[in-house]
């Protein structure tokens, strides 16, 4: 069953990175003429100016090509199965990803950062959140496992508060982690890793093949958002990923080794939330500039530099999460 499983993932990941390679040089035409460009914030680094015209929303290929592909499949392959743990990572996926498209939509039409206000994207994510808890919780227990002492705790109606702290959290950790060329998709297909273990380990074959089929999509977008970037993923794709990858850790039961696999969206949503709140109570910050990304931006760390290391970061923490796992 596996090796039928991983052939299964492989062609699967295989075709969705040559349709990433395909249409995204077709789409990066599309969006420049439909003027569908990043604005950059003026209070924003200097070095990023030159970003502004960008195309944005280049996460509508990489959320529709798997989707699209995986579906199809699922009518011929038993291993692309739609059981109940797909359809939650399947509508995470896409139901993030359109909150992210209304985002960037409002961001473009009136060309500023503004987008949707933060209460009012809070409150849709929020909403996300309950959904698939109530979809989950139909059909699976509100255990979490506890690495190292390898035990489960039943949280009862507290695995909710968890359920809704980890879409929330996540997506917005994800959405501030797009800041810099590359950064963002590399580190998504690098946390991604270990997850593909997980699932293969616990037999959820349909679960490992999509997120193969996933990291392939990112690879096929990633050639196009290297430095210097010809598109960017936009809040459509970061908060798809975020959606992704938190769904994915509460099917495979992985709530706690998120945090560790993904600890560099975690440490890059902290330095906001320490610059802001340190700044409110004595009017001094402590990073250069927030998320943490841009503090050795402005340090005078090249772009790729910062992406280098910040990957190398994230393929640490993976394999730390990896080893908790086992041990």
């Amino acid at each position: 069953m596996v090796y039928s499983a991983w052939t299964t993932a492989l062609a699967g990941a295989a075709v969705c990175l040559i349709l990433m390679l395909v249409i995204m040089p077709g789409l990066i035409r599309y969006l420049h003429r439909i003027k569908f460009g990043q604005t950059e914030r003026e209070e924003g680094l200097e070095s990023h100016k030159k970003k502004n015209g960008t195309p944005t929303m280049g996460g509508i290929a990489f959320i529709l090509v798997p989707v699209l592909v995986y579906i199809l499949g699922s009518f011929f392959l038993p291993d692309m199965a739609l059981n109940q743990n797909i359809l939650i990572v399947l509508l995470a996926y896409v139901g993030y990803g359109l909150i992210g498209f209304l985002d960037d939509y409002i961001i473009v039409v009136k060309k500023d950062n503004a987008g949707l206000s933060p209460a009012a994207k809070f409150t849709l994510q929020a909403v996300l959140a309950v959904i698939f808890f109530l979809i989950y919780r139909s059909g699976s227990s509100t255990e979490i496992w506890i690495p190292l002492i390898n035990r489960y705790i039943d949280l009862g109606w507290a695995y909710f508060l968890l359920v809704v702290l980890m879409f929330t959290a996540e997506t917005n950790a994800v959405n501030l982690t797009d800041g810099i060329d590359g950064l963002c998709a590399g580190l998504m297909i690098i946390a991604l890793v270990p997850f593909t273990v997980f699932a293969c380990l616990q037999h959820q074959y349909p679960v490992m093949v999509l997120i193969v089929m996933v990291a392939a999509s990112l690879l096929g977008y990633l050639k196009f958002n290297l430095h210097p970037a010809r598109i960017f993923m936009g809040d459509t794709g970061s908060l798809a990923l975020g959606g992704f990858i938190a769904a994915t850790a509460m099917v495979l039961k992985q709530e706690i080794l998120l945090v560790v696999i993904g600890f560099v969206f975690v440490a890059e949503v902290l330095s906001v939330i320490i610059q802001v709140t340190h700044y409110k109570r004595t009017g001094r910050r402590i990073f250069r500039m927030a998320p943490l990304h841009h503090h050795f931006e402005k340090g005078g760390m090249s772009e790729t530099a910062v992406v280098t290391r910040f990957w190398l970061a994230g393929i640490l923490f993976a394999l730390a999460g990896l080893l908790l796992y086992f041990l």
